[in-house]
């Protein structure tokens, strides 16, 4: 496996994380993050979506500037990567919140079940 194809996959995941966070600080809610764990504010939500976007990108300059492709080819291998590390990150949330929610207010899955009953 080259290296510039790992640097895309993690690249994915990291711009992937975007966009939770981003909306989370839009919206004005919590979300978790490694700044302030649960208690982490829209502020530090938008600092964290900062940080992965950032570093994001940096991974993808790095790794097209590596050699192992064509600089002028649209598809190929990384993108490929970075599209899975984006739908890796995707699947784990999705089934991280489903079985373990730490996002969401614990008194909501249980009104919501009783709703449904």
């Amino acid at each position: 496996m080259r290296v510039s194809r790992v640097q895309s996959f993690i690249a994915g995941v990291l711009v992937a994380n975007v966009a939770p966070h981003l909306a989370t600080a839009v919206t004005g809610r919590r979300h978790l993050t490694p700044l302030a764990g649960r208690d982490s504010g829209p502020a530090v939500n938008a600092v964290w979506a900062g940080v992965n976007l950032v570093a994001g990108v940096a991974l993808l300059r790095r790794a097209k500037g590596s050699g192992d492709v064509p600089a002028d080819s649209r598809w190929n291998a990384d993108l490929v990567a970075f599209e899975t590390g984006a739908l890796v990150l995707a699947a784990w949330m999705a089934g991280t919140e489903r079985f373990f929610p730490m996002n969401s207010d614990p008194n909501r899955s249980s009104r919501h079940a009783s709703a449904m009953a």
